[in-house]
């Protein structure tokens, strides 16, 4: 997804005889729900539901600092942001792609409120890494998009809990071909994790992966997929590579410390033997 500096911006205008269908929200003004932005704490606290997701979003079209408040709100209720990023940010971004794929937006409104929640990754990236940290394991990661990709969301938040968990992870977002294979030989990794939303890219991926595997520095990488294909069509993937990722972040985080070897997580030494994995 395109970068932008929306910290002040305003609400695109549709273009002339263009009618966008907007959430309910939006169209009257009704302002965040009072319960989500309060000071009051849970006295049990729950999971964050569909009405709280619903907001979220509903606060991403209104700006990014309505956006900022909710999670604010939930925090102050007792939400960990391990919990607001699983069932609060991750959710809402599929709300948004709902909406726009039912044309309650349009393509303007879709980005400026996607980049907004992207966003909350960014400015809480600091706070979540040092919500329950675990000591460095030794073990690097790369995470990348298919060639071209879109949207790169889902990556950044799982190269987040990556980090947390104890990795050195590098993650990019390749324009096109030769990035994506420079990004891939520019070190040495202990896996890589590629992120597929589309099936564009499946023919070349399949073409291109047993060569970067063949070239790279640690012939004995795990190489995995996941994203928006893994859950629509994990099959597809499985041709190109056998290890198909269709978890959640922590899961994935949890699948794949489960498949490396444990004498690097003591060590941090480069195991090199295939008898390992």
């Amino acid at each position: 997804m395109a970068q932008f500096n929306l910290r002040n911006s305003a609400q695109p205008q549709p273009g002339l005889g263009q009618v966008t269908p907007l959430p309910e929200a939006q169209r009257s003004q009704t302002p965040v729900s009072p319960r989500l932005v309060g000071g009051t704490r849970f006295s049990d606290k729950s999971a964050l539901d569909p009405v709280h997701v619903h907001n979220l979003a509903q606060a991403c079209l209104q700006g990014l600092d309505a956006a900022r408040q909710v999670v604010f709100g939930w925090q102050r209720q007792g939400q960990s942001l391990a919990d607001i990023y699983l069932q609060g940010i991750a959710p809402c971004a599929r709300l948004l792609g709902e909406w726009w794929s039912a044309d309650r937006l349009d393509f303007g409104m879709t980005t400026i409120a996607s980049a907004h929640l992207q966003q909350l990754l960014h400015d809480f990236s600091a706070e979540f890494l040092q919500e329950s940290p675990q000591a460095r394991n030794g073990w690097s990661l790369l995470l990348l998009t298919e060639p071209g990709a879109q949207h790169s969301m889902g990556m950044f938040m799982l190269s987040e809990f990556f980090k947390r968990a104890g990795w050195t992870v590098t993650v990019a977002v390749p324009q096109d071909v030769t990035e994506f294979q420079r990004m891939f030989q520019s070190d040495w990794f202990d896996a890589v994790g590629i992120s597929v939303s589309t099936d564009r890219q499946l023919d070349t991926l399949a073409a291109l992966l047993p060569q970067l595997r063949q070239s790279a520095d640690n012939l004995t990488m795990r190489i995995f997929l996941g994203g928006p294909m893994a859950l629509l069509d994990a099959e597809r993937l499985k041709v190109i590579a056998a290890e198909v990722v269709a978890d959640d972040a922590p899961g994935t985080v949890a699948w794949l410390t489960q498949h490396m070897p444990a004498a690097l997580a003591r060590s941090g030494a480069r195991a090199l033997d295939p008898s390992h994995f």
